[in-house]
């Protein structure tokens, strides 16, 4: 059963899309991003993902009153990421409603913390991200490329107690020009135990039902839903088949 995750990308408290994780490719869609998660949850939709793109580039978490907005008016199970570089920022998102915490930069450049925060919280509330750029890791907000590859580094924190991963591949970010699907098979043949969220491109209904042959377990839609590629009506009919939720 693939979980399909919608997301809301956050600047100046404002509903907006990057084509590829670039901040001069910027695209308001919504002044409200309370009115956009309520129309989620209206067509049956039970999980968030809300990334805090001027924390990301701050490196400290801003946009955590759209969080609590959110997750006090709504039932959505929200997964955060964007800023959260300290034990103050996973304080702060938790403490505004968030269920789990993506982290990205602070599992490549300070990964005993990663660790230590698994230690404390649970596996189940820290969601490794791993953005990736050709293949290697990307942080930061996607401005820095590092040298280190994909398979390398998820082998690295799963051994550490990493069991969810959220791939986002840059290049397709965005772009709707579809997903890369070879690449979370791969990822789901090295690791098939791993709970990995697919990101990135994600364009039509029939990527959705490819992710599910492939055995993805979760796959985050965004630009698709807000250019009406992907309608809310149509999310709706699968999940009532009970395939998808």
């Amino acid at each position: 059963m693939l979980t399909i995750i919608p997301a809301i990308d956050i600047i100046d408290g404002k509903c907006v899309r990057l084509a590829k994780g670039d901040y001069n490719q910027k695209k308001v869609y919504n002044e409200n991003p309370l009115d956009v998660a309520l129309q989620f949850e209206a067509h049956g939709l039970k999980r968030l993902h809300l990334v805090d793109l001027d924390g990301a580039k701050a490196k400290h978490v801003i946009n955590w009153k759209v969080l609590e907005a959110i997750s006090t008016k709504t039932s959505l199970e929200i997964d955060f990421g964007g800023g959260i570089k300290s034990e103050d920022d996973l304080k702060i998102i938790f403490e505004c409603g968030a269920s789990m915490a993506t982290i990205g930069s602070v599992a490549v450049k300070e990964p005993e913390l990663l660790f230590g925060w698994i230690t404390k919280h649970g596996s189940e509330k820290i969601i490794l991200g791993a953005d990736v750029n050709e293949r290697k890791i990307a942080v930061s907000g996607w401005l820095e490329t590092t040298d280190t590859e994909l398979i390398v580094f998820l082998e690295k924190h799963i051994k550490k107690g990493i069991s969810k991963v959220l791939c986002t591949d840059i290049s397709k970010d965005g772009m709707l020009e579809g997903t890369s699907h070879e690449l979370y098979k791969e990822v789901m043949l090295k690791f098939p135990d791993l709970y990995l969220i697919a990101s990135g491109g994600v364009t039509t209904i029939d990527e959705l039902e490819k992710l599910t042959e492939n055995k993805i377990p979760a796959a985050i839609i965004g630009k698709a839903i807000y250019e009406e590629k992907i309608l809310l009506s149509d999310l709706e009919k699968m999940i009532l088949t009970g395939n998808y939720c």
